[in-house]
């Protein structure tokens, strides 16, 4: 058996960490883009290595002086998840979901542009997914598009959303580099710890 299908011990339950964080783990429920649960996703749990655990245990705590928390989308995928990514947009038939998700593109284009990868730096464990939340209401704040837009609407600089959706990324991607994570151009919800601990490995092991 090969080591990318073994769980490292440095891999954590994020709630045994973060016992605050809200989860809504979208591959698992099947309110993504592809419309169902995901290869790899048995149990809605979220996996993180312990180092990037701790890296959002310090976000939550700065976060809470705002009255605010955070909410995690997806952080460890299993690469035969990202291999159903793979399968599904080479699929030529009319995708439910696109008008959601990927109004202007097609779903082969996905890869081509950017926005799904061959191989993620979730599958290495320490990048996360994950929005702003009111802690009172439980609300998500405004950031423009939903979590899995792809489209410029979705670039963290983006100028096409509103004042207030700009500010808070603003807030989400500031205290996210001050605690240790790199975010990504295109997708203003994803985040890699700097010193992620597997630089090169990508992992298969089932999230269950």
């Amino acid at each position: 058996m090969s080591d990318k299908t073994v769980r490292p011990e440095l891999f954590v339950d994020l709630l045994s960490i973060v016992p605050s964080a809200v989860l809504d783990l979208k591959y698992f429920s099947g309110d993504n883009f592809v419309g169902l649960r995901v290869k790899g996703y048995q149990r809605e749990t979220c996996l993180i290595t312990s180092p990037a655990a701790q890296a959002l245990l310090r976000v939550q705590h700065a976060l809470a002086e705002f009255g605010l928390g955070i909410k995690v989308f997806d952080a460890y995928r299993p690469q035969q998840a990202v291999d159903h990514f793979i399968d599904w947009c080479e699929q030529s038939e009319p995708s439910a979901s696109k008008a959601r998700f990927f109004p202007s593109l097609q779903r082969g284009e996905l890869f081509k542009r950017g926005y799904l990868v061959r191989h993620s730096s979730h599958s290495r464990g320490s990048t996360v997914d994950l929005t702003l939340i009111d802690l009172q209401t439980g609300e998500e704040l405004e950031m423009g598009t939903e979590f899995d837009f792809f489209g410029p609407e979705s670039w963290i600089d983006s100028q096409d959303i509103s004042a207030q959706a700009r500010a808070n990324r603003m807030l989400l991607q500031t205290l996210m580099v001050q605690y240790g994570f790199i975010p990504f151009q295109q997708e203003w919800w994803h985040f890699t710890l700097q010193d992620e601990p597997y630089t090169d490995t990508y992992f298969d092991f089932l999230v269950d």
